[in-house]
């Protein structure tokens, strides 16, 4: 027989497990934020060769190891890979001075990382400089702040679905209904929440409303895998890699290239970072720039529909035995009486 360890031990040792998750969480959470500092920025330069390469020079010597520079060859092929997702940014030179194009939409923080670059360069040299946002965020959320805010609910209320459906429905079929059905609600009244009426989301409706619903189908169908395969374990571990590690390392409202790497890059791995590269490119970039992150997430929502499926055929029970015919057992019985007679 098993034996219950006493009432203080007990809370000693809870207390210290929590207190080792404390401190493997401050840091998660504290040294990205601690170190956030623009690392290997895709920038696009263009102008009269030398002059590229002048400038390119006196930007990696200001700020050494903040930029990756590309020289393209004029101002058209500068803004298509802005708005194609392939640089932050675009350096035009030009007999007028200096023009930045950068796109506020793809990571607030790097504009303005990028204009009061262009600014410093321009007073040192004594150029004249222009700033252009090729894709301005919404006027209802000028800074992205609703953005970010508004991100955040979606991932709990996926969290919530997975958990309430893992206690509540005993089926499979029923289960992946729920969450697919979910999936489908919760883009389609996010996408109106957070386009139509509070206005911090750009694009058309149908493929923000899509970016939505692959990410929350993503997110629940995981945990509630992780659930079906481990049981409640499996909603911690859950919770813990999609909600506290995502969440730190996600990047919703900066970019990847701000944190340390390859944390950043990891982020974008997970369910929040590569549901927030979607839904940024679904608004405001005609879907440039989302492959990755619809390749990541389609795998996260397929591995937990398959464990989901897993889970509930190792549980399944084992066929139970025929009943004895009734009648033959009574005859039995009366057989029994008459030889006993």
């Amino acid at each position: 027989m098993r034996r219950t360890p006493p009432p203080a031990v007990l809370a000693v040792v809870l207390a210290v497990a929590v207190m080792t998750l404390q401190a493997l969480l401050l840091p998660l959470f504290a040294a990205p934020a601690a170190n956030v500092a623009p690392r290997d920025l895709p920038v696009v330069v263009a102008g009269p060769a030398p002059a590229v390469a002048a400038f390119t020079a006196k930007l990696e010597a200001t700020s050494p190891g903040a930029f990756a520079v590309t020289e393209v060859a004029d101002a058209d092929a500068a803004d298509a890979a802005v708005l194609d997702r392939e640089a932050y940014a675009a350096f035009i030179l030009g007999p007028s001075g200096l023009t930045l194009h950068t796109a506020s939409a793809a990571a607030p923080p790097v504009a303005s990382l990028f204009s009061a670059a262009a600014a410093q360069l321009g007073a040192g040299s004594g150029m004249q400089v222009t700033v252009a946002d090729l894709a301005p965020l919404s006027a209802d959320d000028p800074h992205g702040g609703g953005f970010a805010a508004g991100f955040f609910p979606l991932v709990i209320t996926s969290l919530l679905a997975a958990i309430v459906l893992y206690f509540a429905v005993p089926r499979f079929a029923a289960r992946v209904t729920g969450l697919i059905t979910f999936a489908l609600l919760a883009g389609a009244m996010g996408a109106t929440v957070l386009q139509s009426w509070l206005g911090v989301v750009g694009g058309e409706w149908l493929p923000v409303a899509g970016a939505i619903s692959l990410l929350v189908l993503a997110v629940s169908a995981t945990v509630h895998g992780l659930a079906t395969v481990a049981g409640p374990p499996g909603i911690g571990l859950g919770v813990v890699l999609i909600l506290l590690v995502g969440n730190a390392l996600g990047a919703v409202a900066a970019a990847p290239e701000l944190l340390p790497q390859p944390w950043g890059e990891f982020g974008q791995w997970l369910p929040i970072g590569a549901g927030a590269t979607l839904l940024r490119s679904a608004a405001w970039f005609d879907g440039a720039g989302a492959a990755g992150a619809v390749w990541v997430l389609v795998t996260w929502a397929v591995v937990g529909l398959a464990l989901v499926g897993l889970g509930w055929l190792g549980r399944r029970p084992e066929p139970q035995a025929a009943e004895p015919d009734m009648e033959a057992h009574e005859a039995a019985r009366r057989l029994g009486a008459t030889v006993a007679a």
